[in-house]
């Protein structure tokens, strides 16, 4: 009998290898999609172009406003000033200023301008006597009468110019309450009326020295001889 020829048995197939995995999970040598890079913001302000040459890019500075005019007195006509400007002629001017109507008149013209505003035109309280002082003129004083008629219903102001030194007629006999407003621009001005029947000081003591409404008394200024003497100080200040 022939002898079997055996055949050697095939190798066994190669079993699969588990995958390596790289850090990120996946196969390893496998490259991790990287995520793309966001565009740059479309929202960026576009750039300025550049200026001329030149010129700045801050705004010119606007001009300052003009100075609005000063009030002037301005001519005043009424019925009243056509009938004294006819009877006194250069002696009287009238303006207004702001609204407020004021005759300046003669300084010889006062005692009969102020007793015939009072008995023919009905202007029957005198508000107020004042002055003021302008050191650099050759008159320094306004002497100042302010009047309203209640018949009117209108305020007026009269006033006149007197030099330093010079006085003025009273007005007690128009309006007796021009009294004590007389006294009052004595005590501050210095200014004298004639024809007052009892001129003397009404806010400062007999004795004091100075007028203290004038433009050339100073501040602080005061009678120091005075509050010595009086009050036994050195000073009231």
């Amino acid at each position: 009998m022939a002898e079997e020829v055996k055949t050697p048995a095939p190798p066994p197939p190669p079993q699969p290898q588990p995958a390596k995995t790289g850090p990120s999970g996946g196969p390893e040598g496998e490259k991790k999609p990287t995520a793309e890079k966001p565009a740059a913001a479309e929202s960026a302000a576009p750039a300025k172009p550049a200026a001329p040459a030149g010129k700045s890019d801050v705004p010119a500075k606007a001009a300052a406003p003009a100075k609005p005019a000063v009030p002037t007195p301005v001519p005043w006509t009424s019925p009243l000033v056509e009938k004294y400007r006819n009877q006194y002629g250069s002696g009287l001017e009238a303006l207004t200023y702001l609204g407020q109507n004021y005759l300046s008149v003669d300084r010889s013209l006062i005692p009969d301008i102020l007793r015939r505003l009072r008995e023919d035109e009905q202007f029957d309280y005198c508000v107020d006597v004042t002055a003021a002082h302008y050191p650099k003129r050759e008159k320094q004083f306004d002497v100042i009468w302010i009047l309203y008629s209640f018949a009117r219903n209108e305020r007026m102001r009269v006033k006149t110019q007197i030099a330093d030194g010079a006085s003025i007629a009273s007005a007690v006999s128009i309006w007796p309450t021009a009294n004590w407003l007389e006294r009052e621009v004595y005590d501050m001005f210095g200014i004298r009326f004639d024809g007052h029947p009892d001129l003397k000081r009404i806010l400062l003591p007999d004795g004091w020295k100075g007028y203290p409404l004038r433009k050339d008394y100073g501040i602080l200024q005061q009678d120091t001889e005075w509050v010595q003497i009086n009050l036994g100080i050195e000073s009231g200040q």
